[in-house]
This record gives C-alpha cells, sequence and structure tokens, in this order.
C-alpha cells in the first residue's frame, strides 16, 4: 500500500502555500519582494522602507514611512526585567541570550499574548526594534559595560551601530549595515520561517513564532554560514594561500564555505552588494587584505561554478562585521534584526488564511507484534 508513496526529504521541492512575499528565481539568480528586484532595494531603498513594503505590500509614501518609523523609534524600550535575564545569562552565546530574552518578553509584556492581525503588526514592529536592543545590551553586560541607551533620532541601522559600539557610525558603515539588513529581510520558505509559520499554525502568538524563528535560525546549518566563512578566512591567512587552499578542499571532496545554496544554482544575487561593501570598507580601513583573500577563493572556485557552487551572500557578510570589530558569534543575531520583517510577514500570511501545518512520515518499523511480558523478555 505504501511502495509508491514518494519521499521529499527535507521537503525539497514541495510547495506548502502560496505566497506574494517574496520570489526567488534559483536558475537565474534572482530575488525580488513583493515584485520588486533586491538588485534596487539594495541601492535605493532604506531597510525602514523595505520593512513596510514586505509588511504592507507596497512602498509607503513619505508621511507613511514617517508614521511607520515613528512607531519603530518609539518602541525602542525594554522592560527592567529582560536587562536582569540578560546579566543573569550573560555568558550564554548571544543567539540563547536572544531567544531566552524574546520569550521572557511573551510574558513581561501583556500586549504580546494578543494575536489578532493588529495585535500581530504591533507586536512584530515592537520585537523589531527589541531585538537589536538585546543583542547589544548582551555585548555590552558581558564585556563589563552598560548597556548604551538607544538614540531615537537615529536609523534603525545607525542605532544598532551605536547601541553595540557607543559611538556614532560614520554615514557609510551605517549605509553598509542598512544594506546588510535589507538583504536578509526575507527569503521565502527558509528553515526558520517555515518553522515560525507551523508555531504560528498551531495559533500560537507572534512572541512564540520569533523564538521558534531563532532557535531554527541558531543552528550552523541555517545561519551560521558568515561565521564559518570568517574561520576559513583566518584560516587561509594570505591571498597567496586562496589557491591551494580551495584545492585541498577539493581533493578532499570537502565543501568550500560560501558557496552553494539550497535555492540558488546561479550566484546569490544578494552578494555582489556585499562584495562592493567589503572592498570599500576594508581600503577605507587599511585592511584590503581581507577582500583580496575573499577573491582569491572566488578565482580558485570559478571551475565548480557550472555545477552550481556559486557565491552565497554569507560569504561575503562575516569580513565586513570582522572590519566593525564585531565579534563572530553575533554574525547569527545580526541576520535575525535583519530578517525580522520577513518573520512577521510570513507569521501574518500564516494567520491570515491560517491550516495546522502536518505532514506525514511513512512508517518503516516492525509489523504488528504481540505484547511481551516483562518476565518473557
Amino acid at each position: 500500500m505504501t511502495e509508491n508513496v514518494k519521499i521529499n526529504r527535507g521537503l525539497k521541492g514541495i510547495y506548502f502555500e502560496r505566497s506574494g512575499v517574496s520570489h526567488i528565481d534559483g536558475a537565474a539568480g534572482e530575488l525580488s519582494y513583493r515584485g520588486y528586484s533586491i538588485h534596487d532595494l539594495a541601492t535605493k531603498s532604506t531597510f525602514e522602507e523595505v520593512c513596510y513594503l514586505l509588511i504592507h505590500g507596497e512602498l509607503p509614501t513619505q508621511d507613511e514611512l514617517t508614521a511607520f518609523d515613528a512607531t519603530l523609534k518609539a518602541a525602542r524600550e525594554l522592560p527592567d526585567q529582560v536587562y536582569d535575564i540578560i546579566r543573569a545569562t550573560k555568558d550564554g552565546h548571544p543567539m540563547d541570550v536572544l531567544r531566552t530574552a524574546v520569550s521572557a518578553l511573551a510574558a513581561l509584556e501583556a500586549d504580546s499574548q494578543n494575536v489578532g492581525p493588529e495585535a500581530f503588526l504591533a507586536n512584530g514592529l515592537r520585537l523589531t526594534s527589541q531585538v537589536p536592543m538585546i543583542i547589544a545590551a548582551h555585548e555590552n553586560i558581558r564585556n563589563g559595560r552598560d548597556p548604551v541607551p538607544a538614540d531615537k533620532t537615529l536609523s534603525h541601522a545607525a542605532n544598532w551601530l551605536w547601541m553595540l559600539k557607543g559611538e556614532k557610525p560614520s554615514e557609510d558603515a551605517a549605509r553598509l549595515a542598512d544594506v546588510d539588513f535589507i538583504l536578509h529581510a526575507e527569503h521565502g520558505a527558509n528553515a526558520s520561517s517555515f518553522a515560525a509559520r507551523v508555531t504560528i499554525g498551531t495559533e500560537a502568538n507572534l512572541h512564540g513564532g520569533i523564538v521558534t524563528a531563532l532557535s531554527t535560525l541558531a543552528g550552523p546549518a541555517h545561519g551560521g554560514a558568515a561565521e564559518d566563512v570568517m574561520k576559513m578566512v583566518h584560516e587561509i591567512g594570505t591571498p597567496d594561500n586562496a589557491a591551494a587552499y580551495v584545492k585541498a578542499k577539493r581533493k578532499n571532496r570537502e565543501a568550500v564555505t560560501g558557496f552553494g545554496h539550497r535555492v540558488y544554482r546561479a550566484e546569490d544575487p544578494r552578494a555582489r552588494h556585499m562584495r562592493d561593501g567589503v572592498k570599500k570598507l576594508g581600503e577605507e580601513m587599511g585592511a584590503p587584505e581581507w577582500y583580496e583573500i575573499l577573491q582569491g577563493v572566488v578565482d580558485a572556485m570559478k571551475p565548480y561554478a557550472r555545477h552550481g557552487l556559486n557565491v552565497n551572500v554569507d560569504f561575503y557578510s562575516g569580513v565586513i562585521y570582522q572590519l566593525h570589530g564585531i565579534p563572530m558569534d553575533l554574525y547569527v543575531p545580526i541576520f535575525a534584526i535583519g530578517r525580522m520583517p520577513g518573520w512577521i510577514i510570513q507569521c501574518m500570511d500564516q494567520q491570515d488564511s491560517n491550516i495546522l501545518i502536518r505532514p506525514l512520515t511513512l512508517y518503516n518499523g516492525p509489523d504488528m507484534r504481540p505484547y511481551t511480558p516483562m518476565t518473557k523478555r
């Protein structure tokens, strides 16, 4: 009866829902949000504007963007108890601290328990502002410093760098962080977004969905690529070693970090914007060798591009963070800052036409058999 059942491990190639949020053409290497090319958004838009676009479906007017931005800035507050929780867990991994703090917010903020569409949006926007606050506060607390209060005059990206480092970022640094957030804002039914939808499918609140997403993103197979690339760059050491490093990896049939993607067969369309940023930032900070090492790896990997092993967005992100002096264990939390609007709209879409997500597993265990009493085992 079950012999003809096809198993799609990892649900690969399975469409479980319709979505008008983002479109990915893996063969052509194209990505769009709500019909707008990622290239236009990365070069012409801001993270706040992209948040509005993803959540509301259209680009905002100036008045709409001003009101939306004001809502985000007003939400840059955390209960005192959250800072106590961060202090109590300061020695943990930043993703564990972030997940714990978001879970605590569900218990500390009464509005988090509301599950109507308007409440989902309000809770989502509040969390979008609170997540970078939690990450920055933890980084300061674990290093013996007081948290840096949010600056409600700065953009989302600039305020993140301000809270993290306690100094106002340059316009270029803030813009590069802004682009990084835009590029990571949404990416279809990736593992963390799908996991969040599974949670919302049970009629859970938005905080529950975001906690699920954070837990899933923390896995190295999903959110850890940027950190792994930076480890690779340190291992290579100099641009002259890149070709030999790649040759040794391929000879041993080992993957080269930052190449290949579950959905893209061509180059990840987001990569070019991070590549340009790495080159410029490296030159400005007197450390061009990081970019040169990356490009050495890219050149050595060119023969494998026809097999779908093209560079992905996280190949360049880690070096940008490194140039800013950001610890490697913060790379995945930074990914979470950018992905917040994507998770929010995925949760809202799931709620809008909800159905419990309940796939099947094909049983391949023993046939039915009689129970054996303890005395006869």
